[in-house]
């Protein structure tokens, strides 16, 4: 209690910042939920996917210390790698693991077998990715990316923390700022898109009532593929974030991770934007005053138990309110 007690800003801010994290991967459950009807379980591996595109360029490119305008164009790429690589994973996961079933009109219990299948698929290819360099007499030369495979590999940009300003007893770090001020942008970009935009109300309509929203014109492909394609964006961005505060990720980095911010979509509201985006931040800040209380082994069961709870006693979630009822 007394390591909660003196320590509170510090846990707060720095569960609010993995939170974040938590939250964009979130609204990539979310939104696929929304519109089919469906768990995307091999989305936490579209987040991994795009951790190793945001590691791999800022390798080709040469990135190392940098400060100024030179971090910030780092940065830059990296956010634009990780997340064009991520959308493109969750557009092909979208073309080869659901789209046939769909047109076939399989049950939903063989499209949820087809994510997890899809799921480990994606994993073991990372895991496995020295396999076909070796095949053509390549792995030396490309040693820096393809070379054990199955370790942690480190993110190349070193930022230096750099304390900012202080609340309280805590001081708020450059990491902090950055993690926050983009997971807060893109949610609010992503809300006002899907409020306000032609495009965004085509995915209320199929949402709402997908045969309604056909026989009124809207193109349900086109609207599941924009919400792959967003779900992605948002992946690719929580990698950088992740790659950002934690340095290093790996071929089941995604595993963990997604089953975390699963749990944080179904604690916001499934089917949920802005609760994605609160059940991260609740799940993220749980944690670490769970580790204050109970030591940091007891981490994931004080979030597992977080979610049981308040499914017992509000089974919709803290908002509840699903993405094709949200208001105009």
């Amino acid at each position: 209690m007394d390591l909660l007690i003196n320590h509170f800003w510090e846990l707060t801010i720095t569960g609010l910042s993995i939170g974040a994290v938590y939250s964009l991967v979130a609204l990539g459950y979310t939104l696929v939920y929304g519109v089919l009807r469906l768990i995307n379980f091999a989305h936490s591996e579209v987040f991994m996917w795009g951790s190793f595109a945001a590691v791999w360029v800022l390798m080709a490119v040469g990135a190392g210390k940098a400060t100024g305008i030179g971090l910030v164009g780092f940065l830059l790429v990296g956010f634009l790698a990780a997340m064009t690589v991520s959308a493109l994973v969750a557009l092909l996961l979208e073309l080869v693991a659901y789209r046939p079933l769909r047109k076939r009109n399989a049950p939903p219990l063989i499209s949820l077998i087809s994510a997890i299948g899809a799921s480990f698929a994606l994993s073991e290819l990372m895991g496995l990715r020295d396999k076909p360099f070796k095949w053509f007499g390549l792995d030396d030369n490309l040693a820096p990316y393809v070379g054990r495979p199955r370790e942690n590999l480190p993110f190349p940009l070193l930022v230096e923390t750099k304390r900012l300003f202080p609340v309280f007893n805590y001081q708020v770090t450059n990491i902090d700022v950055i993690v926050l001020g983009s997971a807060i942008v893109m949610m609010v970009i992503l809300d006002q898109f899907v409020k306000r935009s032609r495009l965004g109300r085509g995915i209320r309509a199929v949402a709402q009532d997908s045969e309604a929203a056909a026989l009124m014109g809207v193109n349900r492909d086109r609207v599941i593929r924009l919400t792959f394609l967003i779900g992605g964006l948002m992946a690719g961005a929580a990698a950088m974030m992740y790659l950002l505060k934690i340095g290093v990720t790996r071929y089941n980095a995604g595993f963990i991770l997604g089953v975390k911010a699963f749990t944080a979509a179904v604690l916001g509201g499934i089917g949920n934007l802005r609760g994605a985006l609160l059940g991260g931040f609740v799940l993220g800040v749980a944690e670490n005053y769970g580790s204050a209380l109970f030591g940091t082994q007891w981490k994931d069961v004080v979030a597992f138990l977080l979610l049981i709870v308040i499914l017992l006693f509000r089974p919709t979630g803290l908002l509840g309110e699903s993405l094709g009822k949200a208001r105009a």
